[in-house]
This record gives C-alpha cells, sequence and structure tokens, in this order.
C-alpha cells in the first residue's frame, strides 16, 4: 500500500472507545499518513458522536496535527475511496445486552455478551449489519482492508470471508493483548523475551509461552497465576480461579472466557447474584458510559481519560490502530487475530476463521502453525466452532431450526424447553434489529409469547440502534 494521504473510516464512530482509537493513531504518527479520520455513526447515535467526535478533534489538534476529524451519518460517503474501515459497533446499543443477559438468568441461566444465548443473538442481529457494510465496501472501497472489533469478533470475521467474500479483513481482541502484557512480569520477563503461540476461536482460545533461551514457561506462568493474581483478566469476567490439576494437565493457559465453561456452576451463580441486585453486567457498564460521556464533554478534556479502562475493552482500540500500521509499513508484526485457519490448526476446517498467533504485514495475516491440540482440547474446540457456523448460518438465513440447533450445542444452555422459551423471548425482545427472523418473531407473537423479565420486557418498547 503506497498511499501517502491516507483515509482510515471508524463504523460506530460515537462508541465511547473511540478516543483510545485516536490515542492509538497519535501515537502511530510516524508511521501512518493520515490526511483524513471518518467517525460513522446512525440516526439514533448522533448525540454521542457529536460528544466523542468533538473530543477526537480536541485530540488531535492537541497533538498538534492537521488531520481532518469528519463526523457522519452518511456511511457511503465516509466509505468513499478509505484505505481503512474499523468496525466497533452494537446493533440495539446497551439496552440490547441488557436484554441478552437478563432474559436468559430469568431462566437460571448464564446472561453474557458473547457467550452463551446473549452471544447467539448478538451475532443475530450483528451478522446482516455487517454484511451491508462489506457490499458497500465492494463498490466504494474495494482495496480498503477492514478491522473488525465488532463482538463476538471470530463469528462477524467468519459471516464477512464466508458470506459477504471478502477476504481483505482481520478480527481483533483486546483479551490475547491483556495476556501479554500482563503475564511477562510475573516470571521477570518483558514481552521482547518471550513468545507467545495462541490458538483457538475468539474467546475460546489458549496459549502457550517460551522464553529467550527456548525453554517453554507455560507451566511457570500458570504457577504465579494461582493465589492473589488474575492477571490479564478483562474487568468484566468474575474471577474464579481455574483448577491447577486441569491447566496442568493441559499444559495451556486458556483464556478468561473458559471460566463459563470451566467454572460454569460458579459463574453461573455470581451472574444470578447480580441479577437479583439488578447489577448484572450491562446494567454496570451502562452506568460507567454515562460517567464516561459525562467526561467527554468537557471542552478542556483532549486525552483519553483513565476510567475508560473500566469498560472492559481496555486495548481493542489500540490493536487496532496496530493493525493497520503493521500492514501500511509491513511491519510482519506478531498480532493474535482471526483469521482463516489455512492449515494453522489441524483440527477445525482449512477454510474456516480460526484465532490465532499471525504475522500482520502488507499481506494481511499470515497465520502460525500451532498444531493438534490434545483430546480435551480438541473436543471443545470443535463443538464450539461448529456452533458457531451453525450461528452465523442461521444470522443470515433466518432459519429458527438452526436457531434451535445453535441453542441445543451451546453448553451454557440446557437443551430443552426452557431453551426453546429463552430463544422465543431474545427473539421477541428483539424483533426490531431481527428482519430475517420477521415471520417466525409474528407467529411467536400470536402465540401469546412474552418477554417474562420486566427490565428487559420494558425495554423492548424501546427501538433503537446506535454504536456501542
Amino acid at each position: 500500500m503506497s498511499h501517502d494521504a491516507l483515509k482510515l473510516v471508524t463504523i460506530g464512530g460515537g462508541s465511547s472507545y473511540t478516543p483510545e482509537l485516536i490515542e492509538g493513531y497519535i501515537k502511530r504518527r510516524e508511521q501512518l499518513p493520515i490526511k483524513e479520520i471518518w467517525l460513522v455513526d446512525i440516526e439514533a447515535g448522533m448525540e454521542k458522536l457529536k460528544i466523542v467526535g468533538a473530543m477526537a478533534q480536541r485530540m488531535v489538534k492537541a497533538a498538534g496535527l492537521d488531520w481532518e476529524v469528519h463526523l457522519t451519518l452518511d456511511r457511503q460517503a465516509a466509505l468513499k475511496d478509505a484505505d481503512f474501515v474499523s468496525t466497533q459497533f452494537r446493533v440495539g446499543r446497551l439496552p440490547a445486552r441488557i436484554k441478552d443477559e437478563r432474559i436468559p438468568n430469568y431462566y437460571g441461566l448464564i446472561g453474557q455478551e458473547t457467550n452463551g444465548a446473549g452471544g447467539i443473538f448478538k451475532a443475530f442481529r450483528t451478522v446482516p449489519v455487517i454484511l451491508d457494510i462489506v457490499a458497500d465496501m465492494k463498490r466504494l472501497c474495494p482495496q480498503a482492508w477492514l478491522i473488525n472489533f465488532t463482538n463476538p469478533s471470530g463469528m462477524i470475521t467468519e459471516a464477512i470471508r464466508t458470506y459477504g467474500h471478502w477476504d481483505r479483513v482481520i478480527g481483533l481482541c483486546n483479551v490475547p493483548v491483556m495476556a501479554m502484557l500482563s503475564e511477562p512480569e510475573l516470571i521477570g520477563k518483558t514481552l521482547d523475551q518471550l513468545t507467545y503461540k495462541f490458538a483457538g476461536i475468539d474467546h475460546f482460545h489458549w496459549h502457550r509461552v517460551w522464553d529467550e533461551s527456548g525453554q517453554e514457561v507455560t507451566m511457570t506462568i500458570i504457577d504465579k497465576l494461582f493465589g492473589d493474581n488474575d492477571a490479564g483478566l478483562p474487568t468484566n469476567i468474575f474471577d474464579v480461579p481455574f483448577f491447577k490439576d486441569q491447566l496442568a494437565a493441559m499444559r495451556m493457559i486458556p483464556c478468561g472466557y473458559h471460566r463459563y465453561y470451566y467454572r460454569q456452576e460458579e459463574m453461573t451463580a455470581h451472574g444470578l447474584a447480580e441479577y437479583r441486585e439488578n447489577k448484572t453486567r450491562a446494567q454496570q457498564v451502562t452506568q460507567i458510559e454515562e460517567e464516561l460521556f459525562e467526561l467527554y464533554r468537557d471542552p478542556e478534556l483532549d486525552y483519553k481519560p483513565k476510567q475508560l479502562a473500566e469498560r472492559g475493552g481496555a486495548h481493542y482500540s489500540d490493536a487496532a490502530c496496530e493493525a493497520i500500521a503493521s500492514i501500511y509499513r509491513d511491519k510482519k508484526t506478531h498480532m493474535v487475530v482471526s483469521t482463516l485457519n489455512q492449515g494453522s490448526v489441524p483440527d477445525l476446517p482449512s477454510d474456516h476463521v480460526v484465532e490465532v498467533s499471525a504475522q500482520i504485514g502488507a499481506a494481511g495475516a499470515v497465520p502460525m502453525a500451532f498444531g493438534h491440540f490434545q483430546p480435551a482440547e480438541r473436543g471443545w474446540l470443535q463443538l464450539m466452532k461448529n456452533m458457531e457456523l451453525v450461528i452465523v448460518e442461521a444470522a443470515v438465513t433466518g432459519d429458527y431450526g438452526l436457531a434451535l440447533q445453535a441453542f441445543t450445542m451451546n453448553p451454557l444452555i440446557p437443551s430443552g424447553a426452557t431453551a426453546k422459551r429463552v430463544l422465543d423471548e431474545l427473539l421477541i425482545a428483539h424483533q426490531a434489529y431481527l428482519p430475517q427472523f420477521a415471520d417466525k418473531i409474528q407467529a411467536l407473537i400470536a402465540a401469546g409469547i412474552m418477554v417474562q423479565d420486566t427490565v428487559a420486557a420494558e425495554l423492548s418498547e424501546v427501538t433503537q440502534v446506535v454504536s456501542d
């Protein structure tokens, strides 16, 4: 890529994460000859876009840069001749996330943003929107790279490749970044002294680590992770320790989200306790979000406030900036990304998306070989990946039977009448964002199905879609 005046576009520009994105660009000013940054949102997100956009303009000005920061609701104008497009939106905003958490909770199930029933519905709402964006990119910026950190990132990247037929895409997650930032000091090392290898799928990966002499130090890190240390754990995950004997058997470090599967009983109990107090994670985040935008309104604020770290997605945006700089400069940086498998994880098909260590450069992501998993991890991974494929197909086709299949496969949803009830209520609660399921939703409403959780039922009156 030889452009010397880059046009960067962020869809979901009114997100509370945008200041971190701008900070990341400013930090890489020597690497990226930026001319224009376009922050795009939709009508319902206009107020947030104006607040965070004005702050972005102040940050650029404070850095002494002459970049143009455009705020727009016109996605087509923004995408025209773009070089890089990043996506950070939430269909249905935080009220949708509250419903994703509270409706399963009402029936005693885990309610979580990217796992279980809530994660499935986040994909159902998001996949049609991302495919629309890809269709626009094919017309307006066919040479652009799409850097996605809209969750569930792995499934969204899968949809982009399999159904959008768009190859110039990289999916990002902050969880591996946090592990690599926090673990080295546990064993008295710096990151540049260690070699990391990650493999799996988004929010369901494992990693191993070697030191500069070639010795594997995975178990040394595992030893240090026990006790009072929750190194690298995202703020949105309750810290129930893994069983040490289990980690000793797998000889790998699971990501924080594995707690929902390896300690499902305890994680469910904690989630239900929060639910009973009207403090689900989405409700907590709504409060944090309001406080952040109150800060962003300050006309003197021209830097990213420390409170953003509490939001739960720290380092996402910086990872996006690094991916863009690595592609543009052909840096061949090691990053952990969602990309086409191409044999790096031989236990999964080579033509589907995995999350792996990869070299990021002008050719995009070149995945590093990880090799076979042991039977326990192989079994988990094959189940979870095949469930993802079912979810994405259901999101594209609106096939209710496939949606029920996904619910039946999911380890966090006991199969049976309750699973079907949760599926039906979530369909009704999110009907404004699920046109592909419209006929089935009308049939369910006609049959008298209603959302039972009172908070979720009230929010279901609200119909708006904007950035997270």
